[in-house]
Protein backbone atom coordinates (compact mmCIF):
# COMPACT_ATOMS: atom_id res chain seq x y z
CA UNK A 1 0.00 0.00 0.00
CA UNK A 2 0.97 3.27 -0.89
CA UNK A 3 1.04 6.66 0.98
CA UNK A 4 -1.48 7.98 -0.74
CA UNK A 5 -3.38 5.14 -0.83
CA UNK A 6 -3.04 4.96 3.00
CA UNK A 7 -4.11 8.83 3.26
CA UNK A 8 -6.96 8.50 1.59
CA UNK A 9 -5.52 10.32 -1.49
CA UNK A 10 -6.70 8.31 -4.37
CA UNK A 11 -9.43 9.97 -5.86
CA UNK A 12 -9.43 7.88 -9.38
CA UNK A 13 -7.45 4.15 -8.78
CA UNK A 14 -5.55 2.40 -11.51
CA UNK A 15 -4.10 -0.39 -12.58
CA UNK A 16 -0.63 0.86 -12.96
CA UNK A 17 -1.30 4.75 -11.87
CA UNK A 18 -3.64 6.59 -9.49
CA UNK A 19 -5.07 10.11 -9.98
CA UNK A 20 -4.78 11.96 -6.96
CA UNK A 21 -3.98 15.52 -6.03
CA UNK A 22 -1.58 17.72 -7.19
CA UNK A 23 0.10 19.24 -4.02
CA UNK A 24 1.90 22.27 -3.59
CA UNK A 25 4.90 20.16 -1.72
CA UNK A 26 5.41 18.70 -5.11
CA UNK A 27 6.17 22.54 -6.97
CA UNK A 28 9.49 21.96 -7.27
CA UNK A 29 8.84 18.44 -9.30
CA UNK A 30 6.11 20.12 -11.47
CA UNK A 31 8.48 23.12 -12.36
CA UNK A 32 11.47 20.35 -13.16
CA UNK A 33 8.97 19.35 -15.10
CA UNK A 34 8.20 21.73 -17.82
CA UNK A 35 12.10 22.97 -17.80
CA UNK A 36 12.35 20.03 -19.69
CA UNK A 37 12.41 20.76 -22.96
CA UNK A 38 11.76 16.80 -23.99
CA UNK A 39 8.40 17.66 -22.04
CA UNK A 40 7.57 21.56 -22.58
CA UNK A 41 8.00 21.17 -26.55
CA UNK A 42 4.59 19.50 -27.04
CA UNK A 43 2.77 21.80 -24.14
CA UNK A 44 3.48 24.99 -25.60
CA UNK A 45 5.04 25.96 -22.58
CA UNK A 46 8.15 27.35 -24.79
CA UNK A 47 6.26 30.16 -26.37
CA UNK A 48 3.62 31.06 -23.89
CA UNK A 49 5.68 31.73 -20.67
CA UNK A 50 9.00 30.85 -21.85
CA UNK A 51 11.82 29.09 -20.14
CA UNK A 52 13.37 28.43 -17.32
CA UNK A 53 10.40 28.32 -15.14
CA UNK A 54 11.41 30.23 -11.59
CA UNK A 55 10.01 29.12 -8.35
CA UNK A 56 7.63 31.93 -8.46
CA UNK A 57 6.24 31.11 -11.68
CA UNK A 58 5.09 28.13 -10.24
CA UNK A 59 3.70 29.17 -7.36
CA UNK A 60 1.50 31.26 -9.43
CA UNK A 61 1.01 28.78 -11.75
CA UNK A 62 -0.46 26.54 -9.03
CA UNK A 63 -2.29 29.57 -7.31
CA UNK A 64 -4.43 29.85 -10.61
CA UNK A 65 -4.72 26.30 -11.36
CA UNK A 66 -6.29 25.80 -7.46
CA UNK A 67 -8.48 29.11 -7.92
CA UNK A 68 -9.59 27.64 -11.59
CA UNK A 69 -13.48 26.62 -11.01
CA UNK A 70 -13.66 25.45 -14.15
CA UNK A 71 -11.30 23.14 -14.23
CA UNK A 72 -10.15 19.88 -12.89
CA UNK A 73 -6.84 19.20 -12.46
CA UNK A 74 -4.76 15.50 -11.22
CA UNK A 75 -1.75 14.25 -9.98
CA UNK A 76 -0.94 11.09 -11.74
CA UNK A 77 0.87 9.17 -9.48
CA UNK A 78 2.81 5.22 -9.46
CA UNK A 79 0.70 2.81 -8.06
CA UNK A 80 3.42 0.51 -6.69
CA UNK A 81 5.71 3.52 -5.59
CA UNK A 82 3.24 6.62 -4.94
CA UNK A 83 6.14 8.79 -7.18
CA UNK A 84 4.45 11.58 -8.73
CA UNK A 85 4.98 11.30 -12.75
CA UNK A 86 3.03 13.42 -14.21
CA UNK A 87 -0.77 15.47 -14.31
CA UNK A 88 -3.59 15.45 -16.25
CA UNK A 89 -6.56 17.10 -16.42
CA UNK A 90 -9.79 18.52 -17.93
CA UNK A 91 -10.53 22.59 -18.38
CA UNK A 92 -13.72 24.22 -19.62
CA UNK A 93 -15.91 21.91 -17.40
CA UNK A 94 -18.87 24.01 -16.37
CA UNK A 95 -19.50 24.73 -20.27
CA UNK A 96 -23.46 24.16 -20.71
CA UNK A 97 -22.37 22.59 -24.04
CA UNK A 98 -21.21 19.58 -21.44
CA UNK A 99 -17.47 19.73 -22.94
CA UNK A 100 -14.62 19.66 -21.64
CA UNK A 101 -10.53 20.08 -23.31
CA UNK A 102 -8.30 17.18 -22.03
CA UNK A 103 -4.73 17.81 -20.87
CA UNK A 104 -2.07 15.72 -19.69
CA UNK A 105 1.89 15.33 -19.59
CA UNK A 106 4.00 12.42 -18.26
CA UNK A 107 6.79 14.40 -16.16
CA UNK A 108 9.39 11.57 -15.27
CA UNK A 109 11.29 10.10 -18.13
CA UNK A 110 11.34 6.91 -16.54
CA UNK A 111 7.59 6.79 -16.60
CA UNK A 112 7.34 6.92 -20.23
CA UNK A 113 6.81 4.48 -22.16
CA UNK A 114 5.14 2.37 -20.04
CA UNK A 115 1.35 3.06 -20.93
CA UNK A 116 1.04 5.29 -17.95
CA UNK A 117 -0.38 7.98 -20.18
CA UNK A 118 -2.90 5.69 -21.87
CA UNK A 119 -4.07 4.27 -18.35
CA UNK A 120 -3.85 7.89 -16.54
CA UNK A 121 -6.09 9.33 -19.84
CA UNK A 122 -9.01 6.48 -19.26
CA UNK A 123 -9.29 7.71 -15.77
CA UNK A 124 -9.71 11.08 -16.55
CA UNK A 125 -12.20 10.52 -19.38
CA UNK A 126 -13.67 8.20 -16.55
CA UNK A 127 -14.10 11.40 -14.14
CA UNK A 128 -15.53 13.30 -16.42
CA UNK A 129 -17.71 11.08 -18.10
CA UNK A 130 -18.56 9.44 -14.69
CA UNK A 131 -18.70 11.66 -12.34
CA UNK A 132 -19.02 15.12 -14.12
CA UNK A 133 -22.02 13.94 -16.62
CA UNK A 134 -19.99 15.20 -19.93
CA UNK A 135 -20.82 14.53 -23.00
CA UNK A 136 -17.57 15.26 -25.14
CA UNK A 137 -13.97 15.85 -24.23
CA UNK A 138 -11.54 16.64 -27.13
CA UNK A 139 -7.85 17.48 -27.50
CA UNK A 140 -5.19 19.40 -29.22
CA UNK A 141 -2.13 17.39 -30.02
CA UNK A 142 0.85 18.91 -32.14
CA UNK A 143 1.34 16.20 -34.80
CA UNK A 144 4.95 15.33 -34.24
CA UNK A 145 3.96 14.13 -30.71
CA UNK A 146 3.56 10.53 -32.25
CA UNK A 147 3.64 9.28 -28.88
CA UNK A 148 0.96 10.89 -27.56
CA UNK A 149 -1.27 10.62 -30.33
CA UNK A 150 -1.14 6.71 -29.92
CA UNK A 151 -1.62 6.81 -26.26
CA UNK A 152 -4.51 8.98 -26.75
CA UNK A 153 -6.13 6.43 -29.69
CA UNK A 154 -5.97 3.51 -27.09
CA UNK A 155 -8.00 5.64 -24.66
CA UNK A 156 -10.40 5.98 -27.40
CA UNK A 157 -9.81 9.06 -28.89
CA UNK A 158 -10.32 9.61 -32.84
CA UNK A 159 -8.91 12.59 -34.76
CA UNK A 160 -11.91 14.70 -35.51
CA UNK A 161 -9.53 17.32 -37.61
CA UNK A 162 -6.75 19.51 -37.38
CA UNK A 163 -5.73 22.49 -37.36
CA UNK A 164 -3.14 23.23 -40.42
CA UNK A 165 0.75 24.78 -39.16
CA UNK A 166 -1.11 26.15 -36.49
CA UNK A 167 1.77 25.08 -34.08
CA UNK A 168 5.69 27.01 -33.99
CA UNK A 169 8.65 25.52 -32.84
CA UNK A 170 12.15 25.71 -33.87
CA UNK A 171 11.45 28.21 -36.82
CA UNK A 172 8.92 25.31 -38.27
CA UNK A 173 5.50 24.99 -38.42
CA UNK A 174 3.40 21.87 -37.45
CA UNK A 175 0.20 20.46 -37.84
CA UNK A 176 -2.53 20.86 -34.53
CA UNK A 177 -4.15 17.43 -34.50
CA UNK A 178 -8.00 17.30 -33.02
CA UNK A 179 -9.36 14.61 -30.98
CA UNK A 180 -12.27 14.15 -29.53
CA UNK A 181 -14.68 11.37 -27.57
CA UNK A 182 -18.00 11.09 -26.73
CA UNK A 183 -19.66 9.38 -24.26
CA UNK A 184 -21.27 6.56 -25.48
CA UNK A 185 -18.17 5.70 -27.27
CA UNK A 186 -16.21 5.12 -23.47
CA UNK A 187 -17.14 2.37 -21.05
CA UNK A 188 -16.04 3.33 -17.65
CA UNK A 189 -13.12 1.15 -16.04
CA UNK A 190 -13.62 2.07 -12.57
CA UNK A 191 -16.41 4.89 -11.64
CA UNK A 192 -18.80 3.19 -12.37
CA UNK A 193 -18.68 0.86 -10.49
CA UNK A 194 -17.24 2.56 -7.95
CA UNK A 195 -19.85 4.99 -8.00
CA UNK A 196 -22.47 2.25 -8.19
CA UNK A 197 -24.05 3.69 -11.00
CA UNK A 198 -26.22 2.00 -13.28
CA UNK A 199 -25.34 1.14 -16.74
CA UNK A 200 -27.60 1.99 -20.15
CA UNK A 201 -30.38 -0.29 -20.53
Amino acid sequence: MTDGEKTGDVIVPGEHVYLGQVRRDLAPVYRRWLNSLQMSRTMGVISDQGLPMTDQDEEDWFEAARSDKDSVLFGIYERESGLPVGNAGLSGVRSHHRSAEFGIGIGEPWARGKGYGTEATKLVLDYGFTALGLHHIWLRCVAFNQAGIRAYEKAGFRESGRWREGWQLGGQQHDVILMDILAREFESPVLRELMDVPGNE
